[in-house]
């Protein structure tokens, strides 16, 4: 499995497992675990966190072979909220300190200001309990003000990047300013599947739509956390590491993008619930 390094001095799977709206994560965390994955998220908004850490636990997998990511919820951008809210996911999880705790939503709206949110953060990564801080869905305005603020920079901008909303501009800036790109809806929810470039390259390489996908995310550098409830997908979805893509089939891919109108969830700006 390969891994990106970070700027925070750790390095994070580049194939995850993504728990969000879970049928039965407990199983499936442990499933995926002993089918290869060693990269599991979760968040405070998805209500799954403690299935999450009894599949961990259940997996037999050593928990420092596990990089778990949580994500703080969108009602807890209050200072103190971020600590005690850290510690309470920590108590669902069953561990002492998880390697990845980002910022869900900027959630510009709040009279919280997401400032005064990333310094919470910047203290709970100080205790330990937090092996390295990042965001979620952070465009470049949000991240200049919070590196402008404090001059520390996000280990990780996890964001939504699919063939349909390539993000292309978000992703440049994180790798200039030196974040790892993560991305949350890798396969756009399902929708990319289907596009017909998309099943014609499948066939022509003997590859699922989905592992074809995943793979161009790979080639890109970017961290990616499918999800899924069924078994053999999971398993599926892993078999991308031992082959690329050529610079024409990737080609394909890129020239799916849609820019804005791909975009599958609310902009930043304007959102105010969860996924």
């Amino acid at each position: 499995m390969e891994h990106l390094q970070l700027n925070s001095g750790t390095s994070i799977p580049q194939i995850g497992y993504g728990t969000g709206r879970s049928s039965d994560p407990a199983r499936n965390v442990a499933a995926a675990l002993e089918a290869g994955y060693r990269h599991v998220d979760t968040a405070q908004m998805y209500d799954n966190e403690a299935g999450v850490g009894e599949g961990v636990r259940a997996s037999g997998v050593p928990r420092d072979d596990v990089f778990i990511t949580t994500k703080l919820g969108n009602g807890n951008h209050a200072p103190d909220a971020v600590d005690r809210t850290l510690d309470e996911s920590l108590v669902r999880l069953g561990v002492d300190a998880v390697d990845l705790f980002l910022v869900h939503w900027p959630m510009p709206g709040l009279d919280i200001d997401y400032v005064d949110t990333w310094r919470a953060m910047i203290s709970v990564a100080e205790t330990g309990r937090a092996r390295a801080i990042g965001v979620s869905n952070f465009e470049s305005h949000h991240l200049e003000r919070i590196i402008e603020a404090t001059g520390v920079f996000p280990a990780v901008n996890q964001i939504e990047i699919h063939p349909y909303f390539a993000n292309n501009e978000l992703r440049r800036w994180c790798w200039n300013h030196g974040l790892a790109v993560e991305a949350w809806s890798p396969l756009g929810k399902g929708d990319d599947l289907d596009d017909p470039a998309v099943q014609e390259l499948a066939t022509r390489l003997g590859r699922t739509p989905a592992q074809v996908i995943l793979r161009w995310h790979l080639q890109r550098g970017d961290v990616i956390i499918p999800k899924t409830d069924h078994l053999e997908r999971m398993a599926s979805n892993l078999e991308i590491l031992d082959w690329q893509l050529d610079e024409h089939d990737a080609a394909v891919l890129d020239a799916l993008d849609r820019g804005e109108e791909g975009r599958r969830t609310a902009h930043p700006d304007h959102a105010v619930s969860t996924r």
